[in-house]
């Protein structure tokens, strides 16, 4: 657990006289100078008035270079229950691990300081952590009762790295990216050691580690309202993410990111004592449907990849003369079979361990080799039926082109099922 050596400066806030507070929020901050007062204002109002938990706020500010920190001191004396904390390194999860790490509370919580969740879901958000009936919970603006106000870019960009999520990890949870979590702090004691990642990835890194070891993650429909004047580098954020997801999958892949048997022991005994959560057929419904539509995209991945180096070594063969066009197309299909076994294999269903010759690459080559027989047959037989009927080069080439393209569009399908029910299917053990 990394300790509290990189703060330069801290105001930790005060609870009441010998009552620890039950939740501790954190604000990360960074050049908001303009934003701060205005908001923590607004967050202490309705902690005073309309919150009925023992609660904090903690300023932490990672890595300012204008007034931001002269401001979160100047609120941290003047408002009872306002704490500041400064740490010279950047990074949303940096500032929230070293403030998480440090704190007294039952439950720790963070929102983005410009407020754009609707204040009023603070309370759903952390009663249940407090209660015993989940371990993390979050806001989500993907699900079907929030109300969101946000451009169309965002949205869309939000609900693509979702879905990549989905496809990728495996994940349930359906916005990990929204600025409004909590957990309880024997949860954050146990992943944080876990978490690599200092930055705008630390959020997804946490949720899927905390499902990967079996957590309970409770969402929240919020109400959403998008801050125009956001400094978050889109393009960056993405790039970073992406990386993180690569990692993140390797490792799991790999057996990492599990508690150990005596850490999980106490994250599950420490567990305060409340109702077990309802099963939700909705929920699983959605996380199946989530896994199968991730699958689907992964497998159309690697067509695109397979695909794209089979025209590759067909153009080269083409254009060098080195073979003609019917061998040169056979060669690429050839040259292309292999990348698309692998990473079917491994990626999209998972297989590990030593191939069959017999069983999966001896089938997944004959699939491969009479798709391209089937498809070279009806383009073939689509260009004659167009000559017999008299059309010109142009609808000649148009018939060759929808038969080739409702061939392949069957043999897509057609090889998924194969793949899915027969070739990459898991091994059931007979019983004795």
């Amino acid at each position: 657990m990394r300790s509290l050596e990189c703060l330069v400066g801290h105001e930790f806030p005060q609870p009441e006289p010998d009552r620890l507070p039950q939740v501790e929020i954190v604000v990360p901050v960074r050049d908001e100078e303009r934003d701060l007062a205005p908001s923590i204002r607004r967050l202490v109002s309705y902690l005073a008035g309309r919150f009925p938990f023992r609660a904090v706020v903690t300023i932490a500010d990672n890595g300012s270079t204008d007034g931001t920190w002269a401001a979160a001191q100047a609120l941290a004396a003047e408002l009872h229950g306002v704490g500041a904390v400064r740490l010279e390194r950047p990074g949303r999860g940096n500032a929230l691990r070293s403030v998480w790490s440090a704190s007294r509370a039952d439950v720790l919580a963070y929102m983005d300081v410009d407020l754009s969740t609707d204040l009023n879901a603070l309370l759903p958000l952390v009663a249940p952590l407090l209660s015993g009936h989940s371990d993390l919970a979050i806001g989500t603006r993907l699900a079907r009762g929030a109300r969101v106000v946000r451009g169309p870019r965002r949205e869309a960009i939000s609900r693509c790295y979702n879905v990549l999520l989905h496809a990728t990890l495996g994940a349930g949870f359906s916005d990990a990216q929204c600025g409004f979590k909590a957990v309880r702090s024997d949860v954050a004691r146990a992943l944080l050691p876990l978490v690599e990642d200092n930055g705008w990835f630390f959020d997804t890194e946490l949720l899927v580690l905390a499902e990967h070891n079996g957590l309970r993650i409770h969402e929240v429909e919020v109400d959403w309202v998008d801050d125009p004047d956001s400094r978050v580098d889109i393009a960056a954020t993405a790039r970073d993410d992406l990386k993180g997801v690569w990692r993140m999958r390797r490792h799991l892949a790999h057996g990492g990111g599990r508690l150990s048997e005596t850490v999980a022991a106490a994250v599950l005994r420490e567990r305060p004592a409340g109702p077990a959560p309802a099963a939700s057929p909705g929920r699983a419904v959605r996380r199946a449907t989530m896994s199968r539509l991730g699958k689907v995209l992964r497998y159309a991945t690697v067509s695109a990849i397979a695909t794209v180096t089979s025209l590759t070594v067909l153009g080269v063969l083409v254009a060098t003369g080195t073979l003609t066009a019917g061998w040169a197309n056979v060669v690429a299909t050839a040259v292309g079979t292999i990348p698309s076994f692998e990473f079917n294999r491994r990626w999209v269903w998972g297989k590990e361990g030593r191939r069959s010759l017999r069983a999966e690459v001896g089938p997944f080559c004959a699939l491969s080799f009479a798709g391209l027989a089937l498809s070279t047959g009806a383009v073939s037989l689509a260009a004659a039926w167009a000559a017999h009927a008299g059309l010109g080069a142009p609808g000649r080439t148009a018939a060759a082109e929808v038969a080739s393209i409702a061939t392949f569009g069957s043999l897509w399908i057609a090889q998924y099922l194969v793949l899915d029910r027969v070739l990459f299917q898991p091994a059931v053990l007979s019983r004795p």
